[in-house]
């Protein structure tokens, strides 16, 4: 298993706090370890969490049922636990 350095939530600081918060909004479990994998680069994390809300959020002629359906089946196709 390879090993990526991240940065906790009670050390973040400036851009990536703030990132940490919004997470922290939509999550009930807090910041998960995808996630923290960007947290020495809070651009990145910035990307992700934008594509990630408007693929699951935005404006589509999907459900946001069938949005989670092809995130589970995508999941369970790649062999990843998330």
């Amino acid at each position: 298993m390879s090993y990526i350095e991240i940065v906790d939530k009670d050390k973040a600081k400036g851009k990536l706090k703030n990132l940490y918060q919004r997470i922290e909004k939509r999550s009930q479990s807090g910041v998960a370890n995808i996630l923290k994998v960007h947290s020495i680069n809070p651009d990145a994390l910035e990307a992700h969490l934008n594509l990630y809300e408007t693929l699951m959020f935005g404006e589509s002629k999907l459900t946001r049922m069938q949005r989670e359906m092809i995130a589970v089946v995508s999941s369970v196709s790649n062999q990843c636990d998330y």
